[in-house]
C-alpha cells in the first residue's frame, strides 16, 4: 500500500500589489512543514500560486495604464522572485488566468448549475469593492459607519447568480462538531462554530460583465463573470485534478480569510460537489509593526523584507518562525531580529561551529576523532547524550504539533549546553595537559562536540536549510535527507570526517539603517 503525497496549500496571493511580510511569513511556515514532512519520509507535493482576478486587478491596472492580464504578468514575477529569495521548494505555481485552471472552474459551476445548486435572482444590497463581497447591516460599526477592513461601501441592485449556500449551514456546522480538530489551533474553529450560530445567506457567484470585465466567464450565461473567491478557492483542486493528490492534507492561510472563506463557502462548495474536504487548516495570525498590522498599505510590511537580504534568508526565516506561534498574533521588530542574530545565532550557533574547527585544526589534524572503547565516557558526556535524547524527541513532537517555535527554543537549549559543555572540558587546557587521560578527554570532547552539531544540524535543516547544509558540510559529513537513523547519537557518523579549518556562518553586520 502506497502512502499519498502530502498535499499542502498556501492561500494564493492577491495580484493586486507587492509582497510584503506576511506574503512571506505564510510560504516561510508552509516551507518549514513540506521541509519537516519530507524528513519523516513523506513524499510533499507544496502548492502556491497568484489570485489574478477580480475587480480591483481590473482597476488598479486601469489606472496604470495596463491590461489587466500585463498587471499580472507583473506580479507573477514579483511573487515568484519572492519566492526563490525565501528559498522555499514548492512544486507548483497556479495563477488563476491558466487555461487549466479556468477548465476546471467552468466545470465545476456547470456542475451546481445542473444539479439546480446555482439559480439567478435580483439583489439589492451593500458592497465592498475592497473586498469584493456584499456586506450586511450587521457588519456596520455601532456607530453604523462600515470597517475600516471593507473600505468604499455602496449600495447595488443587480441581477446576480447564487450557490444555495445555506442548505449546507446545518451540515458544515455538525462537520465541524465531529472533528474538532479540522482547524488548528482550536480556537479558530470555536469561532466558525460562533460565526454559524446566525443564519447564511447564499452565496452570490456572479458578477455583470458590464461591472466587472475581468473574470472567468459562466459556462451557462456569458454575460458574467466568476465571483473572485468561488474561483480563487478552486485553485486548491484544479491544480491536483485527476493526479491522485486531492484532498488537500493542510491550507495553510491567515486569519483574515478563515472566515467565511476558507471555512464556510469552501467546505460547502466541496460537499455541493461531492469532493472530500482538506484534512485541516492550518491559520496563522497577523505580524503587527509598532502595534499595527503588517500590510501593504501602510508600507512597513514591505520594507520589512528587506531585512532577509540584509541578515541573511536562513536568519530571517529563523526570526519569523521563533518570534511566532503558529495562530497567534506577534509583533515584528527590526531590532529584535538583529538581537537573534547576534546571540542565537553567531554568538551560540556560530561560535559553536567556529570552535570545533578551530580545535579540531590545531590539536587532532583537522580530524574528528574517533573514539572508542580506550574512551572511557564520563559525566559531561553522559549529561550531553541524555540531553539529546529529550531534545530530539521533544523537537519532533512539537515540530509535528505546528509549535515550531517551541521546538527551536528546545533545540537552544540544546545549543547552549554544548557551549557550556565545551566551558566546562576546557579542550585547550587539556591539549596543554601531559596525561594521557587528559588527551583521551581532548578527543572525547571534540568527537561529542562534532555529533551534538551534526544532530543540531539535522533538526535545524527545515527552518535554516542553508545553514544546516554548511554546518554538515564543514564538519565533514553528508546532508541528511531523512530523520530515519539520523537523529540518534552516533558517534560513528562523525568519527574520522575531516573538518574544514574555519567557517563564519553568520558574519558581522552592519547597522541596517546605516545601509539604506
Amino acid at each position: 500500500m502506497t502512502t499519498k503525497p502530502f498535499y499542502i496549500t498556501t492561500a494564493i496571493d492577491y495580484a493586486n500589489g507587492a509582497p510584503h511580510l506576511g506574503h512571506a511569513y505564510e510560504k516561510i511556515l508552509t516551507d518549514v512543514i513540506a521541509r519537516f514532512q519530507r524528513l519523516r519520509g513523506r513524499s510533499v507535493h507544496f502548492l502556491t500560486g497568484l489570485d489574478e482576478h477580480g475587480q480591483k486587478v481590473q482597476q488598479t491596472a486601469a489606472l496604470r495604464g495596463l491590461t489587466p492580464q500585463e498587471a499580472c504578468d507583473e506580479a507573477a514575477v514579483l511573487f515568484q522572485a519572492l519566492l526563490r529569495n525565501l528559498n522555499i521548494t514548492h512544486d507548483d505555481f497556479l495563477r488563476t488566468t491558466q487555461p487549466r485552471h479556468k477548465q476546471v472552474v467552468q466545470c465545476l459551476l456547470q456542475k451546481l448549475f445542473d444539479a439546480g445548486l446555482i439559480y439567478k435572482a435580483e439583489y439589492t444590497g451593500f458592497y465592498s469593492v475592497r473586498q469584493e463581497q456584499f456586506v450586511l447591516e450587521k457588519d456596520r460599526n455601532q456607530d453604523g459607519s462600515w470597517p475600516e477592513i471593507f473600505g468604499e461601501v455602496t449600495s447595488i441592485t443587480e441581477g446576480n447568480y447564487f450557490f444555495r449556500l445555506s442548505q449546507y449551514q446545518a451540515w458544515l456546522v455538525d462537520f465541524l462538531n465531529k472533528n474538532p480538530d479540522w482547524i488548528f489551533p482550536s480556537f479558530r474553529q470555536k469561532q466558525v462554530l460562533e460565526f454559524l450560530k446566525d443564519p447564511i445567506n447564499d452565496l452570490c457567484i456572479s458578477r455583470p460583465r458590464e461591472r466587472l470585465g475581468w473574470g472567468i466567464a459562466l459556462p451557462f450565461d456569458n454575460d458574467f463573470v466568476t465571483y473572485v473567491w468561488f474561483d480563487a478557492l478552486v485553485n486548491y483542486f484544479s491544480a491536483v485534478e485527476n493526479t491522485g493528490l486531492w484532498p488537500a492534507d493542510a491550507h495553510v492561510i491567515g486569519k483574515d480569510i478563515l472566515v467565511p472563506p476558507h471555512a464556510v463557502y469552501w467546505p460547502c462548495m466541496l460537499q455541493a460537489l461531492g469532493l472530500a474536504l482538506p484534512r485541516r487548516l492550518i491559520v496563522h495570525g497577523w505580524w503587527t509593526i509598532r502595534g499595527s498590522k503588517a500590510s501593504k498599505s501602510s508600507g512597513n510590511a514591505v520594507s520589512s523584507l528587506d531585512l532577509a537580504s540584509i541578515y541573511g534568508t536562513d536568519a530571517f526565516r529563523y526570526h519569523l518562525i521563533r518570534e511566532m506561534s503558529v495562530g497567534q498574533d506577534s509583533e515584528f521588530s527590526g531590532e529584535q531580529l538583529e538581537s537573534r542574530y547576534r546571540s542565537d545565532l553567531a554568538n551560540e550557533l556560530g561560535n559553536l561551529l567556529n570552535r570545533l574547527l578551530n580545535m579540531g585544526t590545531r590539536h587532532t589534524g583537522g580530524i574528528v576523532p574517533i573514539v572508542g572503547e580506550t574512551h572511557p565516557v564520563e559525566e559531561p558526556e553522559t549529561e550531553l547524550l541524555a540531553l539529546w535524547e529529550k531534545t530530539a524527541a521533544q523537537f519532533i513532537e512539537l515540530s509535528e504539533g505546528y509549535r515550531f517555535h517551541t521546538a527551536l527554543e528546545t533545540l537552544w537549549v540544546f545549543i547552549r549546553f554544548m557551549n557550556r559543555y565545551v566551558e566546562h572540558r576546557a579542550p585547550w587546557k587539556l591539549a596543554k595537559s601531559a596525561d594521557p587521560a587528559d588527551r583521551i578527554r581532548l578527543e572525547n570532547c571534540l568527537a561529542h562536540l562534532a555529533e551534538g552539531l551534526r544532530l543540531t544540524a539535522v533538526l535545524l535543516s527545515p527552518v535554516m536549510p542553508d545553514t544546516a547544509a554548511r554546518i554538515q558540510e564543514n564538519i565533514g559529513v553528508a546532508p541528511a535527507r531523512t530523520f530515519a537513523g539520523q537523529i540518534e547519537w552516533d558517534l560513528k557518523k562523525t568519527g574520522g570526517a575531516h573538518l574544514a579549518e574555519k567557517a563564519i556562518l553568520f558574519p558581522p553586520v552592519a547597522d541596517p539603517a546605516a545601509q539604506k
